[in-house]
Order: C-alpha cells, then structure tokens, then sequence
C-alpha cells in the first residue's frame, strides 16, 4: 500500500468535519452566553424583582428615587464594547449611539444625572457593591457582597 493522502483521506475529511461542527457550536455557546443578561443592585435600594417595563423606565432615567427613598444611581457598560451594544439592543431596544444620544439629551435638559459608564464588568460590579441605590446590568447573575440579583418578569437573566 503507498502511504499518502488518499489512505488517510477519509480520517482527514472527518477529522475536518468534527472540527468545523466543534468551532460552529463553540461560536454559538459563546454568542448566546454574551447575550445573556442579568440585573444588579445594590443591596440597599432596589427591589428584589421589577418587571421589564420597570427596568427599562429606571434605567431610562424616569424614575429618580426607589421606593425607601433611596436614588436611583445608574451603571451602565459603555457602548461602544459588545456587551454595551448587546444591553442596548436587549434591555432599550435601542442602537448605542440612540441610547448615548437619549442620556445626553436628559442630562442637558436637567432631568436626570448622568449614568456611570464602565469598561469592564468588574468594575461596574464594584461600582454597584459600593452605592447605595445603584442598578447596573451585567452578563450574569452575580454574588457578591452587598449586591443582589433583581428578577425581572420573574426570572434571574434577561
């Protein structure tokens, strides 16, 4: 028998095979993991469970103050990193550049203060863990100290 390509053909073309099918749902695990979502808050603060609708208005900045009186701080991910693309198309239904535009034009008109904007995860988390009244959204639920996981329209993700 000679060695060479076409004794091995088969093995290769399978091996190929099991390879793209690999990456292929590698790449969709990857894509729908950084589509989930998760609220966050600030122990002192929020409640435990918002409906959608509610969420949304809070982190609109329709709603300045929580109902034990504490305010409302926003955390945010900034927009122009896919986890701040993937909030504002989930959670605004909104383009970043809309949502960018829309907090500008509330800040600029007095009606709201400006949202805290991180680069990373962890820094929001950090962020949230330390003020009173904070809600952020982050890539999953989270347990650290003084945060808690809000449900929304009862469940733990978006």
């Amino acid at each position: 028998m000679r060695s060479g390509n076409k004794i091995y053909s088969p093995v290769r073309q399978f091996a190929a095979k099991l390879l793209v099918t690999f990456l292929f749902l590698l790449l969709a695990a990857q894509a729908h993991a950084q589509d989930t979502l998760a609220a966050i808050a600030h122990e002192k603060g929020a409640p435990s469970s918002l409906s959608k609708n509610e969420l949304k208005s809070v982190l609109l900045g329709e709603r300045q103050r929580w109902s034990n009186g504490t305010k409302v701080v926003i955390a945010l991910m900034k927009t122009n990193n896919e986890l701040g693309e993937t909030i504002s198309r989930n959670v605004f239904n909104m383009k970043p550049d809309e949502l960018n535009k829309h907090w500008l034009a509330l800040v600029f008109q007095g009606k709201a203060s400006a949202p805290n904007f991180f680069n990373s995860v962890s820094e929001l988390e950090s962020f949230v863990s330390q003020n009173p009244g904070a809600i952020g959204i982050t890539n999953q639920p989270v347990s650290l100290p003084n945060i808690k996981t809000i449900t929304v329209d009862r469940k733990e993700t978006l």
